[in-house]
């Protein structure tokens, strides 16, 4: 259990001293952004290209994975979407919300850090893919159904452009695809730039998640939605159990790239999804009370998960 220990404590000490700090020391919610930014635009893709550009290129089209992992999540938010539709009533708008905060884990912040200090710089590869194609998704999906419910009115094809720009221009697919490009052409940097991409990268993690406890701390805890219990238990249980499934039945994957991929569906809600309640003007409060509360629950559960899997209690391939 000291293992485990060593491993979660860290990572969320840093989310709880982001947090306690914001409480103790409260700046207005902008002095954020700087940090916000340091991490999105810098650290981070610095962090997924420093590792893609050394790994084989064979090793980034498993497309079997790539399709395992993105099906699990949409499954997932389709059980959310549906369920909200049918059984709550609510609106379309709502409901996609509802599902993203489901199914949409905080695999930027949270997820590389997390991966990489449990299962190494093996795990750096499909947290990159996982990243990369779930938000290209995220990104394609959401503003499709915000525009089928009236909460949009674009034409298709600005729609379309948006979606397409949110996906190229996004720093973490930008760096990812620099990433590729370097590995398939066996590019090796500069020194002096080698060496500021390894600053920059292990300061990935330590900053993403102190601004993770810090815009926690800023967003208060007002408004529970009821179905934040379906919501927890499909985020942080049947999210990962799924996931966990399907890369047993669709491929023999190595035992770090299906451990990654389940840690990276067992991760919270997303911050993200606060981001886009409230770039839509839809459940802005639930969303960010869904966040904050999967987060909290998600010190246990992303516990358990990794003492599981580092006790071989849960094997590598459920059907080998």
């Amino acid at each position: 259990m000291s293992e485990v220990t060593g491993l979660v404590l860290p990572f969320f000490g840093l989310i709880f001293i982001g947090y306690a700090m914001a409480r103790l020391r409260p700046q207005p919610v902008e002095a954020l952004g700087w940090m916000n930014t340091f991490v999105i635009y810098v650290a981070l893709p610095a962090l997924f290209f420093q590792l893609l550009a050394k790994t084989p290129i064979e090793q980034l089209t498993e497309w079997s994975y790539i399709f395992g992992a993105v099906a699990s999540t949409y499954i997932v938010f389709g059980i959310m979407f549906a369920g909200s539709m049918l059984l709550g009533g609510s609106s379309i708008a709502e409901s996609t919300i509802k599902g993203l905060s489901a199914a949409y884990g905080n695999i930027g912040y949270m997820g590389p850090g997390l991966a990489l200090l449990a299962f190494g710089e093996e795990a750096a590869v499909p947290v990159a893919l996982i990243f990369c194609f779930e938000n290209m998704v995220h990104f394609a999906v959401t503003p499709m159904l915000m525009a089928i419910s009236g909460g949009r009115h674009e034409s298709p094809a600005r729609m379309a452009l948006d979606v397409l720009r949110k996906i190229v221009l996004h720093p973490f697919i930008l760096a990812t695809a620099v990433g590729v490009g370097a590995a398939a052409l066996h590019f090796q940097p500069p020194l002096p730039v080698e060496r500021l991409l390894a600053y920059l990268a292990s300061a990935a993690a330590p900053c993403a998640l102190f601004a993770m406890g810090v815009s926690l701390a800023l967003r208060p805890l007002r408004r529970v939605p009821r179905e934040l219990g379906v919501i927890a238990v499909l985020k942080l249980v049947v999210h990962p159990l799924l996931c966990y499934v399907i890369l047993s039945w669709v491929g023999n994957f190595s035992e770090s790239w299906v451990f990654s991929a389940v840690l990276l569906a067992s991760l919270p809600t997303a911050t993200n999804v606060f981001v886009i309640s409230q770039q839509y003007g839809v459940w802005m409060e639930r969303a960010s009370a869904s966040v904050l509360i999967t987060t909290i629950l998600s010190v246990g559960t992303v516990t358990a998960l990794l003492y599981a899997i580092t006790h071989g209690i849960l094997p590598p391939d459920l059907f080998p």
